[in-house]
């Protein structure tokens, strides 16, 4: 059934269902969409209604049951609490008395959501750097989970190295880096907190690597042109990923810088953008032509009118919810399979940009202008692509040729 005006609801939810029809419309659900979503909530009603349950005795627990006993009817479809998030959502937000919650919180994601918050509010670090330190230190975390507790009392110092060796396996060394950095960082939260008695970050071990180390890894211009042409920009799609790529490979902004863009922070008149940068810099970058009329082409035709907030960048497919960091470094990856390409990151992006500077003989100041790099030393790295400027510093080998 592709009609949701003819999905019938009865029992408890039934008179949320003119407003859940009204409400999946105006988040962008087609009708074919829209009417799976109605016809699962007529089968949690008639399910509640043959147990006699009202709409007030909700909880997880009820969903949960009600989940397994649509998986023993032989249903294929809609089978997980996520399913049921819309529904949920719509009843929140209408501010309705009952007891549901996404999932049990368990001590472990209690733990790390006052840690998040911490780092936001004390420690002031951006969102996503937020989301990637508690990423990283999760398994730590839940490893410390004994009968539903955290065990931080007999945290010892030869837990954490322990913990590092194995985690840092296969890792390569900026991943692992990151990892102890962020380690460091809880077990100083976990002392502020009297978690544990003593200071443990000097038991995390360093990482050996320096920053300068390696090469950029750009990729080829006739190689950036395939994976533009990789976008179909005859579709709602194509014009979106086209334009992030634009803003990745001509302004060399980072992927978290994409996804923030909001719709406030481009100024046609003055041919300008607003870049929320790390640490939460703002900074005004020109916009070039082509770029622009990247941007103008998915604004009109690509973005959807019931897109949710003010991000430039929304998901295709309803609810039009703003774009995550990952969405846009997995239209990169997309676009990188179409073309034929080996995996190629939103960051790599951002190391051909500076590494085509470097080519055309730009100064490393300009460059890390460009790159709005806080420090002179971080765009250092793209030095060692200017060999003819090396050469003439190379010190001739004994014995060598004169």
């Amino acid at each position: 059934m592709s009609d949701p005006s003819r999905v019938r609801i009865t029992g408890p939810l039934s008179s949320f269902a003119e407003g859940f029809a009204t409400e999946l419309a105006h988040q962008g659900y087609r009708p074919g969409a829209a009417a799976n979503q109605l016809q699962l909530i007529a089968h949690l009603s008639r399910w509640l209604a043959a147990r006699s349950i009202d709409v007030g005795s909700l909880s997880s627990v009820v969903l949960s049951e009600f989940l397994a006993a649509r998986r023993a009817q032989g249903y294929t479809l809609w089978l997980s609490s996520r399913a049921l998030m819309p529904f949920l959502d719509y009843l929140r937000d209408r501010g309705f008395p009952l007891p549901i919650t996404r999932s049990e919180v368990s001590p472990t994601e209690e733990l790390l959501a006052r840690y998040r918050r911490y780092l936001l509010e004390a420690r002031a670090v951006a969102d996503t750097s937020a989301r990637g330190y508690v990423d990283m230190v999760r398994p730590f975390v839940a490893r410390r989970a004994v009968d539903g507790q955290l065990d931080w009392a007999s945290l010892t110092p030869a837990d954490v190295t322990t913990f590092v060796r194995s985690a840092c396996r296969g890792r390569s060394t900026g991943s692992a880096q990151l990892l102890t950095t962020a380690l460091r960082s809880l077990l100083g939260y976990l002392h502020i907190e009297g978690l544990i008695h003593r200071p443990l970050r000097a038991a995390v071990p360093s990482v050996a690597g320096s920053k300068l180390a390696g090469l950029p890894r750009a990729i080829a211009a006739a190689e950036l042109e395939r994976l533009l042409a990789a976008c179909d920009r005859r579709t709602r799609t194509g014009r979106r990923d086209f334009a992030m790529l634009m803003l990745l490979a001509r302004l060399g902004l980072r992927a978290g810088e994409v996804r923030a863009l909001s719709l406030d922070d481009l100024d046609w008149r003055a041919g300008e953008l607003i870049v929320q940068g790390k640490g939460n810099h703002m900074e005004r970058l020109p916009l070039p032509p082509d770029v622009g009329e990247a941007l103008a082409a998915y604004l009109r035709r690509g973005r959807p009118g019931t897109a949710h907030g003010r991000t430039v960048f929304v998901r295709v497919h309803a609810p039009h919810r703003p774009l995550t960091s990952g969405g846009v470094t997995n239209a990169v990856l997309a676009a990188a399979s179409r073309a034929g390409l080996c995996a190629v990151t939103a960051h790599r992006l951002r190391h051909t940009i500076a590494t085509q500077m470097v080519r055309a003989g730009v100064p490393l100041p300009e460059i890390s202008q460009v790159l709005r790099h806080r420090r002179l030393l971080t765009t250092a790295i793209y030095a060692k692509l200017d060999r003819e400027s090396l050469r003439r510093l190379a010190r001739r080998w004994p014995g060598g040729a004169q």
